[in-house]
């Protein structure tokens, strides 16, 4: 076939990405762009690139790469793994600091100080893994014969079959006997100097579990492929499952408590302030655990303040719970929850362009999807989660009547009009559309201060800008705005040992407002694993940054809302710090340490 010459090329391409291209930067529509912005324009199309490309991606997209596929490598923890995750982080510090730093541009700058602050958090989690691994290691101390099964298998050495046979037998005596052993320690409460906690069986189980899936799969590699591994294998490892299995069972169910039902214990993993204060310092944030709750204490005081105003506005006085009482109420019939959820994600789509807050790229406001939220996900999710898909809570036919109220009541029409924006657009899904096509990058340095900050954010703003309709409406703000503060403070006092599990359930009945099945799932979310320590209290805080960054660029003028929350979107995941240095356009120093104080109570 004829070749077409160069320039024709060119210009289809032009026109092929015409076809795609982004919406004219002068004014904001749902429509699609018209072909002559894109082909006027010159390569690389502006539509399509970071607000100013980093010096540093490709170094991070290295580190990013060689760190996953190390850790595809040394994938159970061990002294071996810890080792060689430490030689790969010193490696990278003296790359890093062998780095012209002044020649780095702005954003450049700023990948530097994320990845060295990033490597530096990394290798002190190393030490906090060791110290955990050798706590479980006292209820389990066999667990190192099966990593080296694991490490073998992974070093791709010869198995000796026979061998291999005696240690599974071995392994599975030395199981019935760290048993035994930890049922003789029970009235004691403690075995050798460690305690026998619900918290500490639960490492225990975990860890287990870690153990299962590995030597299953070395024991799968061999099984069957190798006729003498089988005929010596195949029956101590059956013996080795089972009696893992138990064991796993008889820990969770017998020294955590957890027997599967609806009123298992919430065990949650207290770490200490020591371990708050190395979080904090990875999200770059320069207050203490204290100070952070006395951040939190004037926000609960201020939100209370406005809920006292809607309450008496609505006719309840003082009693604000009274007033929340009211708004629970209003939920619409069963069936129609989805409608109004799109009634009110259209509404703060045309909110957004009405103002010109933000731009909406084709086709974020089409791709989004909803789906509903089961009986026993709400157990754990009680209200809306979302992103590109938002899930709905709401009663089913299959709840008890109870639970069918509470959810009812939760979420109710107020409380969802709050929570819609901040999961789809927005929130999470505009979120989630524009860091999957700008600064990829950083997703390495991913943090709740910037995920659910951002998100929390618009509910600041919104409020400042009376986005609520009614006192209603501004209840169910101030709801959740409430909510958010106080998961700074139950949060951090949790970690920090000064409020149990149940303490945190009671306080956001009584002083929130919070259905009783709603507030032990918001805790039993909080404390069981799923989430970082610092993860609930990310939202309020990484908001308020926000809020503080909006003030200083947008309301003195210096930026457009369009332009500030454009570029925070397309700049990507990091520390809200970093965010700021980017908006400034300032790189910062070489030896940053971070100082901005974002709150004006705690100054």
């Amino acid at each position: 076939p004829a070749i077409l010459p160069a320039p024709v090329l060119l210009l289809a391409l032009l026109a092929l990405l015409a076809f795609w291209g982004p919406e004219p930067a002068q004014a904001q529509t749902s429509g699609a762009a018209a072909p002559t912005d894109l082909v006027s324009s010159e390569l690389p199309l502006p539509g399509y690139a970071d607000p100013e490309p980093s010096d540093l991606r490709h170094v991070v997209e290295r580190f990013s790469q060689d760190r996953a596929v190390l850790g595809r490598r040394y994938s159970l923890a061990s002294p071996r793994q810890r080792e060689r995750m430490e030689a790969f982080y010193q490696e990278w510090i003296q790359q890093l600091d062998a780095l012209d730093y002044q020649a780095l541009n702005v954003e450049g700058a700023i990948d530097w100080q994320l990845l060295r602050n990033r490597v530096e958090y990394e290798l002190s989690r190393l030490e906090v893994a060791a110290e955990l691994e050798a706590e479980a290691g006292v209820l389990l101390p066999f667990q190192y014969d099966i990593v080296a099964l694991h490490e073998a298998r992974r070093d791709l050495e010869e198995v000796d079959p026979r061998e291999a046979a005696e240690t599974l037998h071995d392994i599975t005596e030395a199981m019935g006997e760290a048993r035994a052993r930890i049922a003789g320690a029970r009235d004691e409460g403690t075995l050798d100097g460690v305690e026998l906690s619900p918290e500490v069986a639960m490492r225990a189980v975990n860890r287990l579990g870690q153990l299962r899936q590995h030597a299953s799969q070395w024991f799968s590699f061999h099984d069957g492929y190798d006729p003498m591994f089988s005929w010596w294998v195949r029956t101590p490892w059956e013996a080795f499952d089972e009696s893992i299995r138990d064991l796993e069972t008889w820990l969770r169910r017998d020294i955590a408590g957890m027997r599967g039902g609806n009123d298992d214990p919430i065990i949650g993993d207290p770490l200490g302030r020591e371990a708050l204060v190395l979080d904090l310092a990875n999200e770059l944030v320069a207050y203490s655990p204290e100070e952070l709750m006395e951040i939190a204490e004037y926000e609960l005081a201020w939100g209370r303040e406005q809920m006292l105003e809607a309450s008496r506005e609505l006719g309840f006085g003082d009693d604000w719970q009274a007033a929340l009482e009211h708004v629970k109420g209003l939920s619409v019939e069963p069936g129609e929850q989805t409608r109004l959820v799109k009634e009110f994600a259209l509404e703060a789509e045309e909110y957004m362009l009405e103002h010109d807050l933000v731009t909406l790229p084709e086709p974020v406001r089409e791709v989004w999807r909803m789906e509903m939220l089961s009986p026993q996900q709400q157990r754990t999710a009680p209200f809306f989660l979302g992103g590109e898909v938002v899930r709905v809570a709401f009663p089913t036919d299959g709840m008890a009547h109870q639970e069918r109220l509470m959810s009812l009541r939760a979420n109710n029409e107020h409380f969802s009009r709050a929570v819609v924006h901040h999961e789809l657009i927005p929130g999470h899904h505009l979120q989630g559309f524009m860091t999957s096509r700008y600064s990829t990058h950083r997703s390495a340095f991913s943090t709740p201060f910037w995920g659910e900050g951002w998100a929390l954010y618009w509910e600041l703003l919104l409020w400042d800008m009376d986005f609520a309709r009614s006192a209603e409406d501004r209840m169910g703000m101030l709801f959740w705005r409430n909510h958010r503060a106080a998961r700074i403070l139950f949060s951090l006092a949790f970690h920090m040992e000064e409020m149990t599990p149940e303490e945190a359930i009671d306080f956001l009945i009584e002083e929130i407002g919070h259905e009783p099945a709603a507030a032990e799932a918001e805790v039993r979310r909080s404390f069981t694993g799923q989430y970082s320590p610092l993860y609930q209290a990310g939202y309020l805080l990484g908001g308020l940054q926000i809020r503080q960054l909006h003030r200083d660029l947008v309301e003195s003028g210096e930026m457009s809302n369009r332009a500030f929350h454009d570029h925070i979107l397309k700049s990507g995941r990091m520390p809200i710090a970093m965010v700021r240095q980017s908006l400034l356009r300032e790189a910062p120093p070489r030896d940053y340490r971070p100082s901005w104080r974002f709150h004006p109570q705690v100054p």
